[in-house]
């Protein structure tokens, strides 16, 4: 996985193109901390992962609660 800047980016287009599409992934820094932004991955693999969500990806971190008279029918929800 190559580290580039944005200029080093621009100026290498095309080359960097090819070595995605060979499967190569390019990580893009920004800044003068150079803090990285983006990585350049190729499409196959970000197909792959897309509509996959692991379960459990918030345990710990997030909840949720309702009240006790809260009710909802099958009718008032499927028309929502």
């Amino acid at each position: 996985m190559r580290t580039l800047t944005i200029g080093e980016f621009k100026a290498q287009l095309s080359d960097l193109l090819a070595a995605v599409e060979a499967g190569e992934s390019i990580v893009l820094c920004y800044g003068r901390k150079k803090e990285r932004v983006a990585v350049l991955v190729p499409y196959a693999q970000y197909a792959a992962r897309a509509g996959k969500r692991p379960l459990g990806l918030l345990k710990g971190r997030a909840r949720f609660a309702t009240k006790e008279d809260f009710k909802l029918d099958d009718e008032a929800f499927l028309s929502a």
